[in-house]
This record gives structure tokens, C-alpha cells and sequence, in this order.
């Protein structure tokens, strides 16, 4: 007998759902493709989808865990971060309170877990007491065909870089603090701040921002970009001083990798996951020190010698990141499963080959042709 697998990715914008489109584009498997957050009718259809024929189910992001628990089939699930453990909503409705305790239970009860980092396999051993063993650390990667460097700016005037939402964790006020002292020294009068993507789970996250950037009496200052494409992030990326990346807890944080395959320098916080994806690549600040933020900004703004420097050194860091590595990694796992689900099984050389090969990728065009008026696409 084969376990035949089924990847669930989902249709969203934000890293984890990057994470699932570019391993459904590369791997040759079943893949049921919805929403993150579902109705309850739209979970009984997901849910008959998965029981109608794969043996193996691989959930690509933790907010699937609640699925899980009704599948009755063994299911690996990828958990980026625990961020809703470390950090939990100000005010949790009912449903998501309920719905995270179901995560964690199908977390808990998945056949293996793939961690994007040593930081959230930590993570998982500290908070949920997951052995170890039932952990595999596999990273993310970066699609440098994507993200490279543009030629041309985006702006005719200097500006500093924040991608990302504006929840309390992503610390965009320890940013805009610092901004305003690096303003105040008036060196670069005609800097800006660009920050892309759009304001997170609620609409208060926005409102927060604006009322802390009127305070500090950067209204003039301050750059918002809600949507960005691939194309267009790259070279926001590309013609930037620096990408600032304040959080304070980051399961991966993708937006390193990209800007350094663009060229971009990068300062970030040495929190969490950061500094393990970054490396000897950027320059770090304690979370909460605006001043010392200023500063690092101040230098990167004043000393090309130094963002030459920081700019290879990211061009060297990001080699150790690719998709294909990660679904590489991934293929292995559903091997190791599958031995172990099928211990006396023999191997079908010509079945195996049929899902456990890389890929060419799909163009994003292809991927993102989903009916609206439908919550799953079965490919």
C-alpha cells in the first residue's frame, strides 16, 4: 500500500500562506486548497474532502489543527509560530478561544510536526511539552527569481523599510519612535518611512498607528502601501536603505530573506526567531531600545561602506535558503512517515516517483485561478 499524501495549503497573503503555495507549486501530490478560517459548512466540506482518498494529510499551517482532530488519518502539520500562546489576542472572542484550544489539541495529536525553526520547535517543547523527536526543523525559503535586485527606485527620495502587519508583537511604535529621533537629528531631512501591507486583524491596529504618528508629528513622514505585489515589493526592497524588522516574536520572518536577495541591508530585533534566520547578515537592536534602533538606522543612512558590506554578506546568507531545499526536506519526511505507517509495504518505484518529486514551480497566475464563490479547490 502507498500513502498517498494530501498537502492542504491555503489562500491567503501573508507568510504562512506563502509557505503552502510554494510547496503546493513544487510537489506532485493532491492539493486541497481553502480558506484559513472557514465556516461551519465549509468545514464539513473540507473534512469530506480529505476522507474521500488520501492516507497521509499534510496541514500546512497550525490554524488546521482543529481538523485534524476529526479526520481519523494520520496528518503531519507545519506550525510556524505560537505566537497566539506568547503573545494572545487583547480580547478573544468565544470562537477563537475555542479554536485555538482545538489547534493545540491537533497539534498535539498529529502524526509528526515540521517546525520552520529551531525557535518554534522550542517553542513547542516549552509550551505543548512536544518530544523532540516528533519535531523536524525544516526552514523556509526565498524564490530569488522573484525577490532580486531592481534596477530604478520606487521613490526620488531616501526611505527606510517595514514590511509587515501592525499588531501590538510586530513593535512598529519601538520603529516609529526611533524614526522620529533619527528625524529630530535632521541628517537626512527628506527621509521617509515605508510600511507595507496592510494593518493585521483589526481595523483598531491602524488607528493605533495613526494616533502614535500624529503624537510624534510624523504625518508628513510615514508611507502606507497596503497591497504590494511580489514584483513590486522587490523593488520596494531594492531601492530601500535598510528593512527594519522590530517584532518582538517572529516564527521565521520571511521578509528577512527577501530583502536581503534584493540587496536590501537589514536591521532587526534579537528576538525570537530573528537572529537565527538573519545571522551575521544584519544589524540588531534589543526590542525595546528606540534609541539604539536610531542609531543603527542613522549609520546605515550615513555610511555606504557599511551597506556594502551588510548587502553581501545578505546575498551570501540567503544561499542557505531555497524551496526547492525546503520541499526536498518535505519529501523526505513523507517518506519516513510512510515507512513507518507501512513498515511491511513494498515500494512501487514508478507510484513513489509520482509524488515524490520536486516540481517546476507554478506561476503564481496559475495558482491564484480559484473560483470565489467556492471555499475549497481540489487539484
Amino acid at each position: 500500500m502507498e500513502a498517498v499524501i494530501a498537502l492542504v495549503t491555503t489562500l491567503e497573503s501573508s507568510g504562512i500562506d506563502r509557505y503552502s503555495k510554494e510547496l503546493a507549486k513544487r510537489i506532485r501530490v493532491p492539493t486541497v486548497e481553502t480558506r484559513r478560517y472557514l465556516s461551519l459548512h465549509q468545514s464539513f466540506e473540507l473534512l469530506n474532502n480529505l476522507r474521500q482518498s488520501p492516507h497521509l494529510i499534510h496541514f500546512t499551517s497550525q490554524h488546521f489543527g482543529r481538523y485534524g482532530l476529526c479526520l481519523g488519518k494520520p496528518y503531519i502539520i507545519t506550525v510556524h509560530d505560537l505566537v497566539r500562546l506568547c503573545f494572545p489576542f487583547a480580547k478573544e472572542t468565544f470562537p477563537e478561544k475555542v479554536g485555538l484550544k482545538l489547534d493545540i489539541l491537533g497539534i498535539k495529536r498529529a502524526r509528526h510536526i515540521v517546525a520552520v525553526s529551531n525557535c518554534t520547535k522550542t517553542d513547542l517543547i516549552r509550551y505543548l511539552s512536544i518530544p523532540a523527536a516528533k519535531i523536524t526543523v525544516i526552514y523556509n525559503g526565498v524564490d530569488r527569481n522573484v525577490f532580486k535586485p531592481v534596477i530604478g527606485r520606487r521613490y526620488d527620495f531616501p526611505y527606510l523599510l517595514y514590511v509587515g502587519a501592525e499588531r501590538p508583537r510586530k513593535n512598529l511604535s519601538t520603529l516609529l519612535a526611533a524614526f522620529s529621533l533619527l528625524k529630530r537629528s535632521n541628517v537626512t531631512p527628506d527621509l521617509k518611512l515605508v510600511k507595507v501591507g496592510n494593518a493585521g486583524r483589526t481595523i483598531e491596529f491602524r488607528r493605533a498607528t495613526l494616533r502614535e504618528i500624529k503624537r510624534l508629528g510624523l504625518d508628513n513622514d510615514v508611507i502606507f502601501v497596503d497591497n504590494a505585489s511580489d514584483a513590486e515589493l522587490a523593488m520596494y526592497y531594492s531601492s530601500a536603505i535598510a528593512l527594519v524588522m522590530p517584532s518582538l516574536y517572529e516564527g521565521f520572518g520571511l521578509p528577512l530573506l527577501e530583502a536581503m536577495a534584493c540587496g536590501c541591508p537589514v536591521i532587526a530585533a534579537d528576538s525570537s526567531s530573528l537572529p537565527e534566520v538573519a545571522g551575521d547578515a544584519a544589524l540588531f537592536f534589543p526590542p525595546r531600545d528606540s534609541l539604539r534602533l536610531a542609531r543603527l538606522m542613522h549609520r546605515l543612512a550615513t555610511e555606504p561602506a557599511l551597506r556594502s558590506k551588510l548587502i553581501g554578506k545578505g546575498f551570501e546568507r540567503v544561499m542557505r535558503f531555497s524551496w526547492e531545499r525546503a520541499v526536498q526536506a518535505t519529501l523526505c519526511l513523507y517518506q519516513k512517515i510512510e515507512a513507518e505507517l507501512f513498515p511491511r509495504a513494498q515500494p512501487d518505484t514508478e507510484k513513489q516517483v509520482s509524488w515524490g518529486t520536486v516540481q517546476p514551480a507554478m506561476s503564481s497566475s496559475e495558482l491564484s485561478k480559484v473560483p470565489r464563490g467556492s471555499p475549497l479547490v481540489k487539484r
